[in-house]
């Protein structure tokens, strides 16, 4: 069982409905993304599918999801009150509709369409950043996750400018008058986006919810890894992207090894935590196995790729065939692995703790099926694995997608899984999480209170 974790003041989190929102439309992102995948390979995806399947699991799926953790739980572990709850909703429609737009025009609108949509997510990400940058700015002193989510937040400030860029050059050309190339521009986006407001995050997590979910403590060698991982990837970030955008093979490389000496280290700090661990084993430690495993064979097979040609469109991700092994392998874990933990929790503390101590109460991982959890955990592990091996041996379409499938499949368990767990342990029905106030439930509840309270 999870131990809950203490010294926390969850009076200053914003309303649960808020993150909840925001984990389940990045849950429905994903199921449309990976189903978008598997027909990409399949051929039936009108217009540019590829790159909306990319969109809508990296944008709409991982970044959605860390928007809504990071609006819950840097209130808690910051001890600081969130700067805005109508920031915290807006954010959402905001990114959510540019999205969903960006979406439909690469399938099917004209190209031009990209500009608004790409705008409405600009507009979006950037109040999330102002949101979580004006809580950060009432601590008095950044510990380790905090200052990696104030340089994610940064990224996310530079990617959108950049991808807002590209979006505007595939309809106008402005490029040449910037002197860098449309391939160069994509290079730099891509490296912000996933290994600096992504990747950064994923880490400062880790540094919290590494301890939190073992029941450890950084000590000894620990401390000496993480300085290494707190300078070089950051540094790696701003260099590889320099080295992208200006098309320079030599700064990239300085760039791109240190980002790769940083995930080392991050992954030695995980695998000394998991093996120190004081607790139970549970789905969500599983994942992090898969996660360390991961983020260390991606960083190995990684250092030739990027010492020979970093700016290759090709080593955007790392090696060659590695996209899978780094997106679903190490982010993708860490997020599923992360849900299976903070989905409960939100819901625990609202509905449970006050009930400490004055009755019997679930623990947190009583709040989910384990079999469930077993099952998806296993589907998405073997479609993970043929993913990945598909990359490497060229297996052809059809181990592509069979992989896709079987991933597909254990993110429609996981869902299901989580979607029970709402509806046994929350207060607030689907509906009333998804749209708030302007749920019909909550509309007719209105509706028949003025009709008790109007005089007869």
């Amino acid at each position: 069982m999870s131990a809950v974790p203490g010294g926390v003041d969850t009076a200053r989190q914003p309303p649960m409905t808020v993150p909840l929102r925001h984990f389940v439309v990045g849950l429905g992102f994903l199921l449309v993304g990976t189903t978008l995948g598997i027909g990409a390979v399949a051929d039936v995806v009108p217009g540019r599918g590829g790159l909306v399947h990319v969109h809508f699991l990296l944008a709409g799926w991982i970044c959605i999801t860390i928007m809504g953790a990071m609006t819950q739980f840097v209130p808690v572990w910051s001890n600081a009150t969130l700067h805005s709850r109508r920031l915290a909703n807006a954010q959402l429609g905001l990114v959510a509709t540019g999205l969903l737009g960006f979406g439909i025009t690469l399938s099917f609108l004209p190209i031009e369409w990209l500009v608004p949509f790409g705008f409405l997510m600009l507009v979006g990400f950037w109040t999330f950043a102002y949101n979580i940058a004006r809580t950060l700015a009432t601590v008095d002193s950044l510990d380790v996750t905090e200052r990696h989510f104030a340089f994610a937040l940064a990224c996310f400030l530079v990617l959108t400018v950049l991808g807002f860029l590209l979006a505007i050059n595939l309809s106008t050309p402005v490029l040449s008058r910037l002197s860098v190339t449309h391939t160069g521009l994509l290079g730099a986006h891509v490296t912000v986006a996933v290994f600096g407001a992504v990747m950064t995050t994923v880490y400062g997590a880790l540094y919290q919810l590494g301890t939190m979910f073992t029941q450890t403590e950084l000590h000894g060698i620990d401390h000496h890894l993480r300085h290494v991982e707190e300078v070089s990837h950051p540094l790696g970030v701003v260099v590889l992207a320099a080295g992208r955008l200006f098309e320079s093979s030599p700064v990239a490389t300085l760039g791109g090894l240190s980002i790769l000496l940083a995930a080392l280290a991050l992954g030695a700090v995980l695998l000394h935590k998991l093996y120190e661990m004081r607790v139970e084993r549970t789905p969500m430690h599983t994942r992090y196995i898969v996660v360390v495993s991961s983020l260390t064979l991606w960083a190995i097979i990684s250092v030739p790729a990027w010492i020979s040609d970093p700016i290759a469109p090709g080593h955007r991700f790392g090696a060659a065939g590695s996209v899978h092994l780094l997106v679903v392998g190490v982010i993708g874990f860490v997020v599923l692995g992360t849900l299976y933990h903070i989905i409960p929790f939100i819901l625990w503390v609202h509905t449970y703790s006050d009930r400490l101590g004055f009755e019997d109460v679930p623990m947190i991982d009583d709040l989910y099926d384990d079999r469930l959890a077993a099952v998806d955990g296993t589907l998405l592990f073997a479609g993970t694995v043929l993913l990945v091996v598909s990359e490497w041996v060229a297996f052809g379409p059809v181990a592509v997608g069979i992989g896709g499938a079987l991933f597909t499949l254990g993110v429609v368990v996981f869902t299901a899984n989580m979607l029970l767990v709402l509806r046994r342990h929350s207060p607030d029905t689907l509906d009333e999480v998804v749209f708030g106030s302007l749920s019909p439930r909550r509309e007719r509840g209105r509706s028949e209170e003025t009709v008790e309270e109007s005089p007869r």
